[in-house]
């Protein structure tokens, strides 16, 4: 694909719905900006992005996506900086891990570059759906799927490419119940736990739905061999503080999705002068830890979930209850620090903002 004179064709919407947008109540991933970019994969190559107003899909009844799931997605966001303009957070990485999904899944890839040229054309398209209020941001979703009329296994010929936004607010209101699963399996090695594909999330809706009828708000999947290692939360990396130390998993194994924010969490806690260890991590420990006073800070990290305190964990029949929120040094610091640094609040070292 020529990246070189990319040319995004733009028809604007007639029918804005930006005036009747309650902009102090956002529900996450319901309210819909104007536009969308469309890019169809078709004769071996990917035809002209276009820019045109947000509205209903129409799909054969045979569309491959729906029947064998060639199904891919991202999840990133754009934040409104106290100068007014807008910067979307680490889309390079977002880019790499669009690939390697793409590559997993069978499916064309879109070159890096050509992935953040599209996002940035989205967002500066609809600039003003990027909220001006603290702690809003503006999510975007870009996603490829099949589009074949075929009934049969085999990778489609053709696919489409999308990419929408939603103004959003806070994914979690509050600190979150989690249960350690030790049933059910997300994802198991020589899978597709790695990639960002649909069929992932539709396969742990009914084990997170019996956790949300016990009470819990999210799973802590654990290794499909074992259930032995912490591996990953239902929407957000799982990092643990024990003993002054950052613990998560490793994403060596390719049943854990590599997380941008948790990557930035890492980074972070190196720069400070912080112990870090991504390692295994037995489940085991994790209640020793508990139980011995020595684990401080339990938190997700996600694009959608940002930083997610956790103030307890269920484990078989016991629950956890870890220490206060308010009183956790490092999660608490890093994402008042990472919250500045989106906002241009603070010097942005290492160029994690990409300005639209």
């Amino acid at each position: 694909m020529d990246t070189s004179g990319l040319n995004i064709k733009i028809e604007r919407t007639t029918n804005s719905k930006l005036s009747s947008i309650d902009w102090d109540n956002l529900p996450f991933g319901q309210v819909f900006s104007d536009h969308m970019l469309v890019m169809d994969y078709k004769d071996g190559e990917w035809k002209e992005p276009k820019i045109e107003a947000f509205e209903n899909l129409s799909l054969h009844p045979a569309t491959s996506a729906i029947h064998y799931g060639q199904s891919i997605f991202e999840g990133l966001k754009a934040y409104r900086k106290d100068d007014g303009n807008i910067a979307i957070f680490r889309p390079d990485m977002n880019a790499k891990r669009f690939v390697e999904s793409c590559e997993r899944m069978c499916m064309p890839v879109i070159p890096e570059d050509v992935f953040v040229k599209l996002v940035s054309a989205l967002i500066k398209e609809d600039s003003e759906w990027c909220p001006k209020k603290e702690g809003y941001s503006l999510y975007i979703r870009p996603f490829l799927f099949g589009t074949d009329d075929y009934i049969g296994i085999k990778p489609s010929d053709t696919y489409k490419f999308i990419i929408f936004t939603c103004p959003v607010g806070a994914y979690y209101s509050e600190p979150l119940n989690v249960k350690i699963e030790e049933k059910y399996t997300r994802a198991s090695e020589g899978g597709v736990g790695r990639a960002k594909t649909a069929g992932n999330y539709a396969a742990s809706l009914y084990p997170a739905k019996l956790g949300k009828e016990a009470g819990y708000h999210q799973l802590v999947w654990t290794d499909g061999k074992e259930h032995k290692y912490i591996e990953e939360s239902g929407t957000m990396n799982i990092m643990f503080v024990i003993d002054g130390k950052l613990i998560t998993p490793s994403e060596d194994s390719d049943t854990i999705l590599r997380g941008i924010t948790k990557r930035t969490v890492v980074e972070v806690a190196q720069s400070w002068g912080m112990e870090v260890e991504e390692r295994k991590i037995t489940v085991d420990e994790i209640i020793a830890a508990i139980e011995a006073g020595r684990l401080t800070e339990a938190f997700g990290a996600g694009t959608a979930a940002t930083i997610a305190q956790i103030k307890m964990i269920g484990f078989r029949d016991e629950k956890f209850e870890l220490p206060a929120v308010e009183n956790r040094e490092f999660s608490n610091k890093v994402y008042t620090y990472l919250e500045k640094v989106k906002r241009g609040k603070v010097e942005d070292q290492n160029n994690w903002v990409f300005s639209v």
